[in-house]
């Protein structure tokens, strides 16, 4: 049975009746905050359900005009044209190929970089050097853009007179750099996650401080860093500024990244600047467009969470 220590002019049941009451205000605070929290969650849910109808309603309009056989594997992409073609294999190549270049450029160095932040930098480098390389997430993309038009075309270009001004190239290399802290980040977070334990016992073997690194630390790690890969890649798919202004608008099928191509971000863009009239034909083609890409983003993220799935450590 409960004991109360009564305070001078306060009877026990007074002091009940004050405890029961805070007891009721803490519940009501928090189903409000129980409340309130659903309604952010739901406003995210409803927001992405509204995103993928408005895509399928307005494609379903599109592909009732248009094969979805010729979209999908016509190589023809010219709905602005007097003759018109709906293959959008030119744009996925295009997209597919600048993101598949610029992966080539931050896998790398984004695995070395976080190797060593990892494995070798002091902690003292490491807190200096790790938000640097997180600033270039903060850049805005069309700055990358001009950067990619302005400084490494010219640069290719004195390299080799073939490369066009408007070139898939030049917008692969600054893209690598720009999803470079995302590739680098979050696998030296992977890895840094791994026990010392680990390290301490292939030490006591006599391994070096680079087979550490590269034979046990990396694969402990492995689930983290491909997800990151993963990640970067869709990042890259997703891109819209950098191939807009560096890349072109010619949508070419070709695997030549010295040419001008033209993506399925930067084709949006095109047509969301006033080239065809809204609600026309060549209007719904940014609806199939983008339906495209939000199923391969789809598909990459998915993939992701599989391989985080599949490939995970548990550590005790």
């Amino acid at each position: 049975m409960a004991r109360y220590e009564v305070a001078p002019g306060v009877t026990a049941l007074e002091k009940d009746y004050s405890a029961q009451r805070r007891m009721r205000t803490r519940v009501i605070h928090e189903r409000i905050a129980r409340s309130v929290l659903f309604a952010f969650s739901t406003v995210s849910v409803l927001t992405t359900v509204g995103i993928v109808s408005v895509l399928l309603f307005e494609a379903i309009q599109f592909f009732q005009e248009v094969s979805p056989i010729e979209f999908l594997t016509g190589t023809r992409w010219t709905p602005l044209f007097a003759s018109k073609h709906f293959g959008v294999l030119p744009l996925v190549t295009g997209t597919l190929l600048v993101a598949f270049l610029s992966m080539l450029v931050a896998l790398p160095l984004g695995l070395l970089s976080a190797i060593y932040l990892s494995e070798y930098a002091p902690t003292r480098l490491r807190q200096i050097v790790k938000p640097i390389l997180e600033i270039l997430a903060g850049i805005p993309t069309v700055v990358y853009g001009y950067f990619a038009l302005l400084f490494v075309t010219p640069l290719l270009r004195m390299i080799s007179e073939d490369i066009a001004v408007f070139n898939a190239l030049s917008a692969s290399i600054v893209m690598g750099i720009m999803i470079l802290p995302m590739v680098s980040s979050l696998s030296e977070d992977a890895m840094t996650a791994v026990p010392s334990a680990l390290r301490e016992a292939a030490y006591a073997l006599g391994a070096t401080k680079l087979e550490v690194a590269t034979r046990v630390v990396v694969p402990s790690a492995l689930s983290g860093i491909a997800a990151s890969f993963i990640l970067a890649t869709s990042r890259a798919i997703g891109e819209t500024m950098i191939v807009t202004v560096a890349a072109g608008q010619n949508p070419n099928f070709t695997l030549n990244p010295f040419v001008p191509i033209e993506t399925m971000t930067a084709y949006i863009v095109q047509v969301s600047l006033g080239d065809a009239p809204a609600g026309t034909l060549e209007f719904k083609t940014i609806f199939a467009v983008a339906l495209t890409l939000f199923c391969l983003t789809l598909i990459m993220n998915l993939l992701s969470q599989w391989v985080v799935r599949r490939f995970r450590e548990q550590y005790e």
